[in-house]
């Protein structure tokens, strides 16, 4: 069968017509529909595409938050052999016009009236832009602005199958903008062939089915919730969409997802959440510990093949009751795939899942690459690596420990940026711009992002994710951001979790209200005297000479953290600028007064 998502969705929809394909959470209970109901909605939306003269190749916008239509529209316009254009919710409108204007998008559907707005305002600047179509109408919509209940028809099957007819594996499926954290965003071009090929590598490693049934919180419009929900649909597999991110933890239990594919950022808090609530006795604190160990006993022999010791298997019944059998529940259930990508997790992380038997299948790879280059996999997982490179790729490291890869699912280049592919595509192998290597049992190690290595005064090279990684597995810190490129010393930015602010002020009873500790000379000594303990092992050149509290939360809205929740170094840097001044300004006159 062609390597085409709309020529496989078809089969799938054949095959498993009764079985619900997608559910939404509406008011007290969730708004589901079939495979059956869903292929109509498909072809209503391709219909549409067609009645309005869009043709093969023709972009097409898509600026909404997850939901069911998301798919459909996905759908619908690779059945018209469209190529897809995401932008993020939260893209402004001088990025709406960047993309708009570089992909010359011909129709844009849009979520609601904060997204229509946005598009309308600049819609002088773009000349190629004939069709705003939008999910939710809203009172004093301006005419001309269609409706999608308005703009989906009843499918002509011949004319869409005359179309689908002329599919090709090599068709461009969609244009990715990628974050743009320096200049413009670049337009990454992705084949319906690698989007193929990415479920078959997973296949081979990983066994779910009809069964199983997703979570998509991650925003579709991110390559790797796009690709996973991809996989997961075609797979005839349910999938729940979470419109609104910040209410994961209470959907994670309401939908008990048994697929989940996330972000460092969710399984961190649960982390934290747990550790947190034994923090303040003794005896609960005794109890997680011991229970911990006793998975993480059971987990390795697991791992290994082996059956465990009688002495660990006869104590894990009384532990997964007590300890770990809740932190599944928080989770919403066991899971058959539990995954985690788009940045690097720390390893007590996996460790303690692991041990509550939920391991987390780790990955690497990025939006050029469609995006997965590796991951761990029950029969290949390893803690603290990135996994083995996925079947049909190959791994190669370059100058300054660059990771290269070449495989089936490498973008086919940048919109209309011959200069920018040639510098990322060199005969076939894509420079990730990361730095790692690939250790002796094949699995691959990510140690920095090369453009964020840090350059001291004095020449010294300091990667600064390791060193990050080390202050926040305090659970006090909450992000973490290394500084020192092109300066005498290095320091470091940290913001402080609220909650775990709240628990230490009671505890030492600081004085005032938890407004007040957030500015405290408390606060700050106490962050001081954390970060200089947990980098005490660092050489000296590599420990911070200086801590400062960021004054403002870490958002996707302000612009300092990307969709997957890293945080944007530049925007960070340039948003505390005067912090980070007056720290450098203090060292400085240390100095100067010895």
């Amino acid at each position: 069968m062609i390597e085409h998502i709309a020529v496989r969705m078809r089969a799938t929809i054949a095959e498993h017509q009764d079985q619900i394909a997608t559910r939404i959470r509406v008011d007290q209970g969730w708004r589901t529909q079939t495979f059956s109901e869903f292929g109509k909605r498909i072809d209503g939306v391709a219909q549409g595409l067609l009645n309005i003269g869009i043709e093969a190749g023709d972009r097409v916008g898509l600026f909404l938050s997850n939901c069911p239509e998301w798919s459909e529209i996905d759908f619908g316009v690779a059945t018209v052999r469209g190529v897809l254009v995401p932008l993020y919710a939260t893209s402004t409108p001088t990025q709406i016009s960047h993309i708009v204007g570089d992909s010359e998008l011909r129709i844009m559907f849009v979520g609601n009236q904060s997204e229509c707005e946005r598009v309308l305002s600049v819609m002088d600047e773009l000349p190629s832009l004939e069709t705003i179509v939008i999910l939710k109408p809203y009172e004093g919509m301006p005419e001309g602005v269609l409706t999608l209940a308005d703009f989906m028809t009843e499918p002509d099957a011949e004319s869409l199958s005359n179309r689908l007819a002329e599919a090709a594996n090599t068709d461009l499926a969609s244009i990715i903008y990628t974050s743009g954290t320096t200049g413009d965003p670049k337009g990454v071009m992705l084949e319906h062939k690698a989007l193929v090929r990415q479920k078959e590598a997973l296949e081979k490693v990983f066994h779910f089915g009809p069964g199983d049934h997703s979570l998509a919180f991650l925003p579709l419009s991110h390559t790797l919730e796009r690709a996973w929900t991809t996989v997961v649909l075609l797979k005839g597999c349910m999938n729940t969409y979470v419109e609104n991110a910040r209410t994961v933890a209470e959907q994670l239990v309401l939908a008990e997802p048994t697929l989940l594919v996330s972000v460092p950022k969710l399984y961190e808090t649960v982390y934290a959440t747990a550790h947190a609530k034994v923090a303040s006795s003794a005896v609960k604190r005794r109890i997680f510990t011991w229970a911990l160990q006793v998975g993480a006993r059971n987990q390795h022999s697991f791992r290994k093949g082996r059956t465990p010791s009688l002495w660990w298997r006869a104590q894990l019944p009384l532990a997964d009751k007590l300890v770990h059998s809740n932190v599944r529940a928080a989770m919403g259930g066991t899971k058959s795939v539990l995954a985690c990508g788009g940045a690097p997790i720390r390893k007590e992380i996996e460790e303690f899942f692991s041990s509550i038997g939920m391991p987390i299948y780790t990955g690497y790879g990025l939006t050029e690459a469609s995006p997965l280059v590796s991951f761990n996999s029950p029969n290949g997982f390893k803690f603290g690596t990135a996994g083995r490179v996925i079947v049909g790729g190959e791994l190669r490291i370059g100058e300054l420990g660059e990771i290269l890869y070449k495989g089936p699912n490498v973008m086919a280049g940048y919109w209309h940026n011959e200069e920018a592919t040639k510098e990322a595509l060199d005969d076939g192998w894509l420079h990730t711009g990361d730095i790692g290597y690939v250790d002796t049992d094949g699995y691959l190690v990510i140690t920095d992002r090369l453009k964020d290595i840090i350059v001291t005064l004095g020449g010294k090279n300091v990667a600064p994710q390791p060193i990050e990684g080390l202050i926040l597995a305090d659970p006090l810190f909450e992000y973490a951001v290394l500084l020192g490129d092109n300066r005498p010393y290095i320091t470091l930015l940290v913001k402080p979790s609220l909650p775990q602010v709240e628990e230490l002020g009671k505890v030492l009873q600081w004085p005032g209200e938890v407004a007040d500790w957030l500015a405290s000379s408390e606060l700050r000594d106490e962050v001081k005297r954390r970060v200089g303990e947990l980098t005490a092992v660092l050489p000296s050149q590599e420990r911070p000479r200086e801590t400062a509290v960021m004054d403002d939360d870490l958002t996707m809205d302000n612009g300092l953290l990307t969709p997957t929740l890293k945080v944007r170094r530049r925007q960070v840097e340039e948003r505390f600028k005067t912090l980070i001044e007056d720290m450098y300004a203090r060292l400085d006159r240390l100095r100067s007064d010895r």
